[in-house]
């Protein structure tokens, strides 16, 4: 009998090809940075993630190469297409 239903971004990877994807589809501001926030947001409220699906998500994808996280933490950048053929 199972008590709690699945989370559908519990794995890193999958939260991190989220992550990349919502940050595709928001307008970037001066030289392609993109406020944390407004990801943020989209992968919490609206797609019901948590923080540590969210934090592991992002790391994943730094650490990959997708996406640049600045050191304050405030915006990330997306990264030139990934030499990985999964990457869309």
């Amino acid at each position: 009998m199972k008590h709690a239903a699945e989370r559908p971004y519990a794995d890193p990877e999958t939260a991190a090809r989220k992550l990349v994807e919502l940050a595709a589809n928001v307008q970037a501001v001066q030289d392609g940075r993109i406020y944390i926030e407004r990801i943020n947001a989209q992968f919490m409220f609206e797609l019901k993630g948590s923080g540590s699906e969210f934090g592991a998500g992002l790391k994943h994808a730094v650490a990959h190469g997708w996406l640049e996280l600045h050191e304050s933490g405030t915006y990330v950048r997306l990264k030139k297409a990934s030499e990985d053929p999964r990457v869309t």
